[in-house]
């Protein structure tokens, strides 16, 4: 029974004809979403040497190793660079400038690596449930996370297309975690338990900063589409800044100070100055300045609480 192939694929052809925009044919290749992936793991494997291997890594083995590494996502990503940099410009063939962009980026990677050992760091020092540097490697979803997002941030400020997306929307999906390759972030930078926190491409991060689960930062507005494209429309987090579980935090106007404290489910559209507590409170907002005691309570009728 051939289940009315004929009549589905005709009906189908039919589709490919009448519906534009949602085809890509007759052109040059597109990036693979295997081919991403793969290298996203073997990334891993460069940045954490011996925690992503199946067999125990020998230092003695270990530039060997590397070098076949670095030789093999050297590479496979020139053939994905070239690809992506045909989007913008099908008439060359982009060979010269994917071989420089791809020797850029890897030249970086032992920066990555100095600051994803201050993130590991960080999570240690921040969750007293972690038993080991080894245990937050192999089993925290947010270091994952941010490792792959740093490595395409490099891509990002290449000005290599759309791969960075896919790197970090690879992480999304194994994650939970949705930090698109643009946004800045500073050293010491800890997500714990992290499903949920989207942090947006102008997003400005400073340094020990940390976030929970489900934390938005967030544009305010997408009405206007495109229009908004290369502005910063994603909020600032200074230096020493914690955000609570369910937080979300709009605007690229919107400044979080140093060392101040966002509570669990706020909805923040207003700067909150330096060494500041912001929570909720008897469905009012109470903010707090941490040097001194006396709580006050912002009635929600503020304009922080109009949207």
């Amino acid at each position: 029974m051939d289940c009315r192939q004929e009549e589905i694929v005709q009906s189908l052809m039919t589709s490919y004809c009448e519906v534009g925009g949602i085809n890509h044919v007759d052109c040059r290749a597109l990036p693979s979403k295997r081919a991403i992936a793969t290298l996203c793991e073997d990334l891993l494997h460069v940045l954490f040497p011996g925690f992503y291997s199946e067999d125990a890594v020998s230092s003695n083995d270990l530039e060997l190793m590397t070098h076949e590494h670095v030789a093999s996502i050297r590479e496979r990503l020139k053939t994905e660079v070239r690809r992506s940099l045909r989007l913008r410009d099908q008439s060359a063939n982009h060979h010269e400038e994917s071989m420089k962009l791809v020797c850029d980026f890897m030249v970086r990677l032992p920066e990555v690596r100095k600051l994803l050992q201050t993130d590991v760091q960080a999570a240690y020092e921040g969750d007293p449930a972690a038993g080991s540097y080894e245990e937050i490697i192999l089993a925290y979803p947010g270091l994952e996370a941010i490792s792959i997002q740093r490595t395409a941030h490099v891509l990002y400020s290449l000005g290599v297309p759309l791969i960075p997306r896919m790197m970090t929307e690879w992480a999304h999906g194994r994650t939970g975690i949705d930090i698109h390759p643009g946004a800045q972030i500073g050293s010491h930078f800890f997500i714990d338990h992290g499903t949920g926190v989207v942090i947006g491409e102008t997003c400005s991060i400073g340094t020990r900063v940390k976030l929970y689960q489900g934390v938005g930062l967030v544009a305010r507005s997408l009405a206007q589409g495109q229009a908004l494209a290369g502005k910063k429309r994603h909020p600032t987090i200074e230096d020493n800044v914690t955000i609570y579980a369910g937080a979300t935090i709009v605007g690229g106007d919107t400044v979080v100070g140093a060392r101040s404290t966002i509570g669990a489910n706020v909805f923040l559209m207003e700067s909150v100055a330096e060494d500041m507590i912001y929570a909720l409170g008897d469905q009012e907002h109470r903010i707090r300045d941490r040097k001194k005691t006396p709580v006050t309570k912002t009635p929600k009728t503020l304009e922080s609480d109009k949207a």
